[in-house]
């Protein structure tokens, strides 16, 4: 027969026992090698934030991170591998405007849940998006290009890496606020659309300064115009669309580190930490800015607050222009 302070005694062994079986699993997490996903091509933008924070991590950790790419239907294919990936810590995700934003607004089905099948675990870095010209497009800078597009309205034409991509949408959202007219020319991907750009087959490009820092520091593009709330560090001569009178054009693509929805709340809570650590590295905050990057670490809450307010603010104007995917 078990007494009541016999059953307490067990209870409190109990107790003790899980505490320790948990402290254990955080102590000795990681215990093999990370994988990291990304939804676009190895070389790229993204991937390059990826591999640069990841070597970071995989230090603290002691543990390899191992950059997994899967690129495909505007990282929606990464997107479901990830969803559907065990939640137990050893599968991270690049997750950009894109996917937690955009892509549950243009289309109606999706193979993954934005926000029921991740966990935020924190950001990353950020570029605002930049109009460039051709050399031979004869715009030379901000007011040139408006005085060009207010004459010649629809005339211009503007590519960008794709239909419903955070180039597309600053586009969108300049011409709303510009009130002005170009013609949209959406390429499968940034490279092609740069390669154009730059040998004058289009005469703009909404561009993201990581895939195109060295076109623009070679003079083979011209950047005329930031999408952003302050200049672009990398570009200081540059002009921001609220400095010509725009106040509500501000426009980035970004990265933030997320995993599987069921993945512990302490292994978050420790890729959190040692994301945010990684993130304060003056290395990799020179490399990134290198690269076009602009680090901008924010932990799982700051990153929450931030995706639900962009979710507010590009589902509306996706809404009132119609864009559809599907």
């Amino acid at each position: 027969m078990i007494t009541g302070r016999k059953l307490l005694q067990f209870t409190a062994a109990a107790l003790a026992l899980a505490v320790s079986a948990t402290a254990l699993a955080q102590t000795a997490y990681p215990a093999k090698p990370v994988r990291w996903v990304v939804g676009y091509p190895a070389g790229g933008g993204t991937d390059f934030l990826a591999r640069t924070v990841g070597a970071q991590v995989s230090q603290q950790l002691g543990q390899p991170v191992l950059v997994d790419n899967r690129p495909g239907a505007g990282a929606i294919i990464a997107s479901e591998n990830v969803a559907r990936s065990p939640g137990d810590g050893y599968t991270v995700f690049s997750a950009d405007n894109g996917v937690l934003v955009y892509n549950p607004a243009l289309y109606k089905k999706l193979p993954y849940d934005a926000e029921k099948d991740f966990a935020l675990v924190g950001m990353m870095g950020r570029s605002p998006l930049i109009i460039t010209a051709a050399p031979n497009a004869g715009i030379a800078d901000a007011k040139a290009l408006l005085a060009a597009l207010k004459a010649s309205p629809g005339k211009y034409s503007i590519a960008t890496p794709g239909t419903g991509s955070p180039h597309h949408l600053a586009y969108e959202l300049f011409q709303r606020e510009a009130g002005v007219s170009m013609l949209h020319v959406p390429y499968k991907g940034g490279a092609p659309a740069l390669q154009d750009l730059m040998g004058g087959q289009v005469a703009l490009m909404m561009l993201d300064l990581p895939s195109g820092v060295s076109a623009v520091k070679a003079g083979k593009v011209i950047p005329l115009l930031a999408m952003s709330g302050e200049r672009v560090p990398q570009l200081p001569n540059v002009p921001t669309a609220k400095e010509l009178g725009f106040a509500n054009v501000e426009a980035y693509t970004w990265q933030g580190l997320v995993t599987p929805a069921a993945t512990p709340k302490e292994v978050q809570a420790k890729l959190g930490s040692e994301l945010q650590k990684a993130m304060a590295d003056a290395g990799v905050k020179q490399k990134l800015y290198d690269a076009g990057w602009e680090a901008r670490p924010a932990d799982a809450t700051e990153m929450t607050r931030y995706t639900d307010s962009e979710r507010k603010k590009w589902h509306a104007l996706i809404k009132a222009r119609d864009i559809k995917l599907d």
